[in-house]
């Protein structure tokens, strides 16, 4: 099962950016999704790497296995779960 979450129509929201990626990890976790679909678009870059800090956190780190970077296409990111 993979979700996926488009940040588009918020890239401009700092709190609901959080928001949504919190929820997005609740849900992952609650359906046992292997894989969460974050797309943060291609743009300047900013939102992307806001997303990465996101990730980078310690208490969100624990929460997942690894994240990948998708090589053909900069304005997507791949989380993957152990199950």
């Amino acid at each position: 099962m993979r979700l996926k979450l488009d940040l588009h129509d918020i890239f401009n929201k700092g709190r609901d950016i959080d928001k949504a990626l919190g929820d997005i990890m609740d849900e992952a976790e609650r359906t046992g999704a292997r894989t969460v679909e974050i797309i943060p678009g291609k743009g300047s870059g900013q939102l992307k790497k806001r997303v990465l800090r996101y990730l980078d956190r310690k208490d969100v780190k624990a929460r997942y296995h690894r994240v990948e970077k998708d090589s053909k296409n900069f304005g997507r990111l791949f989380v993957h779960f152990k199950r």
